[in-house]
């Protein structure tokens, strides 16, 4: 580009003073961002019109003086009509009255359009959040699909008990790994200062053993939560608990029981 001849061409003065249209100041913000020669030349149009409107005033009329008339004693008659106005002075005035109002549009359109591309930017950095998020979602989703599609996984359905009866859930364990997905899709929220835990048991004699709480149960979306277990487990039981848990299951609260299946 001949940024020589661009800046000869005028186009410069005419950004100044706000008479180019939205696509071609939008052009010329562009070059100004790419070559500081166009910026400072900018820069130096918007330093001349400010001097010059400081300058240049509508009283610079050329008025005889008053004072030496009035002073002469043999001078009878004062003329006191004023010479032509300088009409050039007014017109400066009024071009730099112009050139300033264009200087101001132009200044609060950039400051908007500069707001306007900050905002896509936020835009932007927002969805691509919102992409990885999805992508580690998939990611989490995939993982856990694979985990309980496992040849050796045990599964164990845990029913309703009691006045819980329409409750249930249900238990993927993998003992290669020690860990067990809980399913709890058939379990309501927690009431406020109480949590779901979840209890490994022998049934011979009868020993829970807590595999903890699912403190986060009310605000996940999927309801499926990865506990460890290391215990020899015959069954699994969930409870409604205080928060914080319980050393041993409050019995009234036993929403749902499984039995793990005897291996032939």
């Amino acid at each position: 580009m001949d940024i020589k001849a661009y800046i000869e061409s005028g186009i410069l003065e005419l950004y100044v003073a706000g008479q180019l249209s939205e696509k071609e100041n939008q052009e010329v913000y562009e070059l100004m961002q790419e070559y500081p020669e166009i910026l400072q030349e900018v820069l130096e149009i918007e330093a001349a019109v400010v001097k010059l409107t400081s300058s240049v005033s509508p009283h610079a009329v050329n008025f005889d003086s008053f004072e030496d008339k009035l002073n002469d004693k043999e001078t009878r008659v004062v003329d006191l009509k004023p010479k032509k106005p300088n009409w050039i002075s007014y017109t400066g005035w009024a071009a730099s009255i112009l050139l300033v109002g264009g200087l101001i549009w132009t200044l609060n359109t950039k400051v908007q359009l500069e707001e306007e591309l900050q905002t896509v930017s936020t835009e932007k950095q927002y969805l691509e959040i919102q992409i990885e998020d999805a992508r580690e979602n998939l990611a989490a989703t995939k993982t856990l699909l694979d985990a309980i599609r496992d040849k050796d996984i045990i599964t164990v359905p845990l029913g309703g008990q009691g006045d819980y009866d329409k409750a249930f859930a249900k238990v993927y364990w993998n003992k290669a790994d020690n860990t067990i997905y809980l399913d709890g899709e058939g379990l309501p929220d927690a009431p406020e200062g109480k949590v779901w835990q979840v209890w490994s048991l022998t049934l011979n004699p009868l020993t829970p053993t807590s595999l903890g709480t699912i403190d986060d149960f009310n605000t996940d979306d999927n309801k499926i939560f990865a506990i460890t277990n290391a215990n020899e487990s015959q069954a699994f039981g969930i409870t409604l608990e205080p928060e914080g848990g319980s050393e041993s299951p409050t019995m009234e609260q036993l929403y749902t029981l499984g039995v793990v299946a005897s291996t032939p």
